[in-house]
């Protein structure tokens, strides 16, 4: 069995993709996996260290507000998806797959297309409740749908060959040993919170995560803070720490991108991050306390959502980005650091949300799809 997996932009499309694959290639050793994308995206750098061929096509989506620099990149645009036609046929000539899946983002659009229109079998899993614009327009033209979300389904606009699996949650993020994921950061009984904003960063969540860290450090809170602050923040963190007077040491890690979540979050006891479906089903699946700060920036405000349902749970406190302060976030974290067994039992209740076999799902459709 031969597979090409088309995925990119975020690690919410390309950590599912991953999961996929390892899936698959569990349940038939012998088959061949290859992945589509852009090799300027962070999926190039997953994708190759992971092992797999990875095969470049450029694909960007358009600006919708019109500027200077905006106009610039839509010609780039234009440029690339004219170029997508002719290296998208030398892939599928080059990998000749069985089966074409897509997990998101815009490399997926004229890779899984073309693959329908040849009669290769093709799939494409939607994560969010809120399906993006390419899996939209790809649902009509694929063999079958997968959902993370019964709320996606009618969007999605293909119901007959539609299938709820929940999201996939990496092997590695279930088997990661606490005990010894803690270990080898020195933990010992401290709090470990983590905190990210995402694979580009998020300036909000960075500068109120300053005051977090500035807060710790002068309060002498027995803590071991880990911190991402995503491609676009590295020079935004340096001038907060200088000018709030903190800085990364003992008690605090400042890293640009987080390579190792499962061992991270296998030894974390509170999570402060965006509430991507993908980020809260890693939470859900290893039961983790969380501060979730949705996108603001999101179709039909949807991680709003998703992060609601885990608040109603007992299992999140949910901060929207209007309301959010450097000042709330210290009394927020304040408050669940001084109340006992607050962080563990908001751990069990997310744990109660968890879909442990998405990923068997998946592949059962998956493998029926290619053996009729």
């Amino acid at each position: 069995m031969r597979v090409l997996i088309a995925a990119g932009g975020t690690a919410g499309h390309i950590n599912p993709a991953l999961a996929i694959a390892g899936a698959l290639k569990a349940a038939d050793p012998t088959a061949e996996i290859h992945f589509a994308g852009r090799r300027e995206g962070m999926e190039y750098g997953l994708v190759t260290k992971a092992g797999y061929p990875f095969h470049h096509i450029e694909i960007n989506g358009f600006q919708r507000h019109l500027s200077l620099e905006n106009i610039g990149r839509n010609i780039v645009a234009i440029w690339h998806l004219a170029l997508s036609g002719p290296r998208t046929r030398k892939i599928l000539n080059e990998v000749n797959p069985d089966l074409v899946i897509g997990c998101g983002g815009y490399v997926s659009g004229p890779i899984v297309r073309a693959a329908a229109r040849r009669g290769i079998k093709t799939a494409i899993h939607e994560q969010n409740a809120f399906p993006g614009v390419t899996n939209k327009l790809l649902a009509k033209e694929v063999n079958i749908v997968l959902a993370a979300s019964a709320d996606a389904v009618e969007k999605l606009g293909a119901p007959e060959k539609t299938t709820v699996v929940g999201n996939p949650v990496r092997p590695e993020v279930l088997t990661a040993d606490r005990a010894a994921a803690r270990a080898k950061l020195n933990a010992g009984n401290r709090t470990v919170i983590l905190s990210f904003g995402g694979s580009l960063g998020a300036d909000r969540i960075n500068q109120v995560v300053a005051d977090l860290c500035a807060w710790e450090k002068q309060t002498h809170r027995n803590v071991l803070h880990l911190h991402a602050t995503g491609s676009r923040g590295v020079k935004l963190f340096e001038g907060l720490e200088k000018e709030k007077g903190f800085a990364p040491g003992e008690n605090l890690v400042v890293t640009e991108y987080i390579n190792n979540m499962p061992q991270l979050l296998a030894a974390a006891d509170l999570v402060i991050a965006r509430s991507g479906a993908l980020t809260l089903a890693e939470l859900e699946a290893v039961g983790r306390a969380s501060v979730l700060i949705p996108s603001p920036n999101v179709a039909e405000n949807h991680q709003y959502y998703n992060a609601l349902e885990l608040q109603k749970a007992g299992a999140a406190v949910v901060i929207e980005e209007k309301n959010l302060t450097g000042d709330g976030l210290v009394k927020t974290v304040e408050t669940l650091l001084t109340t006992p067994g607050k962080l563990a039992e908001m751990g069990a209740n997310a744990k109660t949300l968890g879909n442990p076999h998405s990923l068997d799902l998946i592949t059962e459709k998956l493998l029926k799809l290619v053996n009729g």
